[in-house]
């Protein structure tokens, strides 16, 4: 396939068709890019072949540009010299050098339109190139994600993981049973050890039942003085 054919193909690539069919879409645009590459070194090499031609054939055309204006002064001098006839064969060798000058300077103008078509298709490929690479980016991207949420599920369904948050279960129970154990001794603690305000309430606690004994008892009097009068 030559080269210009290799690059419109690839200009005029549908790139969304291609990556829709293809069974593995991250190895068909690493493929498509490869083939991008390639095909824009192919096409700056030959633009750079195209340019080293027209060089070439400018320095032929000054060196032909000369020889034509050598050959007149020729024709001029033996035409001075009344020899005609070496007049004549100068001027033909100047028409020569004309023709060939002429057909450069048509082959350098097809190079020209080469040259023009090269930078479209080099502007072309490389838009084309930088889109591809972003898709690249974006398709990486994507299975990354759906990559990690395949593993977060398979992780989430995973009966090792049930078992794992099982056993924290137990080791917050036996945490929580622990905790549980020193604030119980905190509390026997603070029951053995008797403050001031609870010795004092004690106090109070004691005059008022006494206070209710003597009261209790002056109406037991009462009563017994009250069955011995009768």
């Amino acid at each position: 396939m030559g080269i210009f054919s290799r690059t419109r193909d690839i200009i005029a690539a549908n790139f969304t068709e291609l990556l829709d069919q293809a069974d593995d879409p991250v190895k068909m645009i690493r493929m498509i890019i490869l083939e991008m590459e390639e095909t824009l070194v192919e096409v700056r090499a030959s633009a750079a072949r195209t340019i080293a031609d027209q060089k070439e054939m400018h320095r032929h055309m000054v060196k032909l540009d000369q020889l034509q204006a050598d050959w007149a002064e020729k024709a001029q001098l033996a035409l001075s010299k009344d020899r005609e006839d070496l007049a004549r064969a100068a001027l033909m060798e100047k028409k020569k050098a004309g023709d060939m000058s002429g057909q450069l300077r048509s082959e350098i103008t097809v190079l020209d339109d080469a040259l023009r078509a090269y930078e479209e298709d080099i502007a072309k490929l490389q838009t084309r190139l930088r889109e591809a690479r972003s898709r690249q980016t974006q398709i990486a991207a994507r299975l990354e994600s759906a990559e990690n949420r395949v593993k977060l599920r398979s992780l989430m369904t995973n009966e090792r993981v049930d078992d794992a948050l099982a056993r924290f279960d137990q080791l917050e129970r036996r945490v929580d049973y622990a905790e549980g154990r020193a604030d119980s001794l905190s509390i026997a603690g603070g029951r053995g050890k008797t403050s001031l305000s609870d010795e004092i309430a004690a106090l109070e606690d004691s005059d008022k039942v006494d206070a209710e004994l003597e009261e209790m008892k002056r109406a037991l009097g009462k009563g017994n003085a009250a069955q011995k009068g009768e």
